[in-house]
């Protein structure tokens, strides 16, 4: 199982990223903190000091059309903040 699926690189990610050593991933639905945890370090070398989880449920959408009511929702996500020790980074854009 693949626990970080990506990073996420937002306005507000990289703003925390800079002032606050707290770096944003998209990670597996069935992964817990120890997990993530070990993926990051063993992933780019840092240490963690702090992993905290959010949950997102399902967006649930209907469209009206000619043909009746569709329904639909958008997958679950869930997102990992990691606080990185101090004077620890992590370059997102060094193998572009």
């Amino acid at each position: 199982m693949r626990v970080l699926i990506k990073p996420i690189i937002t306005e507000k990610a990289t703003n925390d990223s800079e002032m606050n050593s707290r770096y944003t991933f998209l990670v597996s639905n069935g992964s817990n903190k120890l997990q993530i945890k070990k993926a990051v370090e063993s992933n780019y070398g840092v240490k963690v000091e702090k992993v905290r989880t959010l949950n997102y449920g399902p967006v649930r959408k209907t469209k009206y059309t000619k043909t009746g009511i569709q329904r639909g929702k958008t997958k679950i996500l869930k997102k990992a903040i990691v606080k990185v020790s101090e004077g620890d980074t992590i370059d997102f854009y060094s193998n572009i």
